[in-house]
């Protein structure tokens, strides 16, 4: 069956780095297009990445642009988040997802959505 499994998460300093790969199994995701969710407590899950199928067009919530990079290795199923500059404020559990279609992912009703990884950020 589909898995998405994230990995990389752990604590960081403020103005720090993690990379956050997730790794797909049970099926090829190279036509889909794959994102990055988090959720803080207290908050609802809010999408914060995502890139396309083909061309890797690039998308980012406004919270997280500049500072994180989306990336994608459909050789390796491996969808990947660099995240740079990191604030306290981005202490979240981390979701990576995956669907066929790029509106239905950003409104947060991906097909496919893995187990999350924490992020904490002092």
């Amino acid at each position: 069956h589909v898995q998405l499994v994230e990995s990389g998460g752990g604590s960081a300093q403020a103005g720090g780095s993690l990379k956050l790969p997730c790794v797909a199994s049970g099926y090829s995701f190279s036509d889909d297009c794959m994102g990055w969710f988090r959720q803080a407590p207290g908050k609802e899950r809010e999408p914060i990445a995502a890139i396309s199928t083909g061309t890797g067009n690039t998308y980012y919530a406004d919270s997280v642009k500049g500072r994180f990079i989306i990336s994608r290795d459909d050789a390796k199923n491996t969808l990947y988040l660099q995240m740079n500059s990191l604030k306290p404020e981005d202490t979240a559990m981390y979701y990576c997802a995956a669907d066929p279609s790029y509106p239905q992912l950003w409104r947060g009703y991906p097909a496919y959505l893995g187990q999350g990884t924490q992020v904490t950020v002092s």
